[in-house]
């Protein structure tokens, strides 16, 4: 069920995309005009780009030169771990006035951003956006002006660079990876992406306490900065750019197995968690209304069917709701901020919940079905409508 349905919303979202999405390509030339931008040159000069490289050739050279010349007035390369015969290419950075910051040994392209962030709260306290860009030539200094100018003109949100995945010169394995991607996030988080796999973003200053507070090291990071930034409410912006692949990407350090792994165990971490936790509470509620129906309400003296199935339902919904409330908060969703409101949202969603669940639970047997079944028929349905309240309401960080 699960597969096509995702490969149904991938062609829907994805013709959607196309129909609303101009796609204007521009010579990959360092050469551009920052007057056709709406952002003045003071706001460009507030503004840092940040851009993570391993072993890069001499073409990182020339784009920082451009990057300079367009007039960005911060930029900071952090070299992840190159070799020593790697190291003339920094060293001419540095002399063309860039920031370089140095890894003895590779930690991973998140750790990588994360130096760089860290950098430049200590060290900018007048900047005032942030750009990061990869060091593979993927992201033209056209690009990198679009992405700040729509910044600098919008809603504080994460604006990324999205390319289109539908030319002729996409490699395959990124045409399918990507839309693979697109779609498995949306389904999970609600949000389609046409681009989730790009390094090309920007966001306010004042965000970098957030970024840095993310969890990830090497290519899932970024993955991980969409579900944080998903959960939390913050508007994702995707800005159209320019699809470059220059020789087949074979300049990517994107490990297609490992971190591909790393990528979907996150996107689908929070659903197999839930699973893990909801298979526990469904014994433990299952496992007390049985107890409660069969022994204990009518130790007390119920005997309707009707005030058995109200009462032991709610008992037993009672007792799991604590214990699942208690491990989605700390392991499913690992919810930080404030647990009293938090408490309070997850109990309305409850009442919902077995409200629902009675009712549909009294209707089913009223028809001849036994009443275990039509428990377990009810809770399944249920199941899913409540993963996406948690989700999306009882469980997200609240923004700021």
């Amino acid at each position: 069920m699960i597969l096509p349905f995702s490969f149904v919303l991938l062609l829907s979202d994805r013709l959607l995309y196309d129909c609303c999405t101009a796609i204007a390509a521009s010579p990959n030339d360092h050469k551009v005009k920052v007057s056709s931008f709406s952002m003045t040159s003071e706001q460009l000069r507030h503004t840092a780009v940040l851009i993570p490289s391993l072993e890069p050739d001499d073409r990182l050279i020339a784009y920082t030169r451009a990057l300079r010349d367009a007039g960005f007035g911060t930029l900071v390369v952090v070299d992840d771990g190159s070799s020593e015969s790697f190291q003339s290419v920094f060293s001419q950075i540095e002399a063309d006035g860039c920031t370089v910051l140095h890894h003895d040994v590779n930690h991973g392209k998140g750790v990588a951003l994360k130096t760089g962030y860290a950098w430049l709260q200590t060290n900018c306290p007048d900047c005032e956006a942030v750009l990061t860009a990869d060091s593979d030539g993927q992201h033209t200094v056209e690009d990198c002006l679009s992405v700040a100018d729509h910044l600098f003109s919008g809603e504080d949100a994460l604006y990324l660079g999205s390319r289109d995945f539908s030319l002729p010169h996409v490699p395959p394995k990124s045409r399918f990876g990507n839309r693979a991607t697109s779609a498995v996030f949306r389904l999970c988080y609600g949000k389609w992406l046409p681009d989730t796999q790009t390094g090309l973003r920007a966001f306010r200053a004042c965000e970098l306490p957030f970024m840095v507070s993310i969890e990830g090291e090497r290519y899932e990071y970024e993955m991980n900065v969409l579900i944080s930034c998903a959960r939390r409410g913050f508007p994702m912006i995707p800005v159209t750019i320019e699809t470059v692949y220059e020789n087949g990407n074979e300049g990517t350090h994107f490990h297609p197995i490992r971190d591909s792994w790393r990528i979907y165990k996150l996107i689908l971490g929070s659903f197999f968690r839930f699973m893990g936790s909801s298979l526990i509470c469904v014994l433990v509620d299952q496992g007390a209304a049985a107890v409660l129906a069969s022994w204990l309400l009518p130790l007390l003296g119920v005997s309707d069917s009707t005030e058995l199935i109200w009462f032991s339902g709610l008992l037993a919904r009672v007792i799991s709701s604590i214990t699942n409330f208690s491990l989605n908060r700390a392991f499913v969703f690992k919810m930080k901020s404030n647990t009293a409101r938090t408490a309070l949202k997850y109990a309305i969603l409850c009442l919902v919940i077995i409200c629902l669940s009675n009712l549909g639970v009294q209707g089913l047997t009223a028809i001849g079905m036994a009443r275990w079944l039509a428990k377990l028929i009810c809770d399944t349905l249920l199941y899913f409508v409540s993963f996406k309240a948690q989700q999306q309401w009882v469980f997200r960080e609240k923004e700021g």
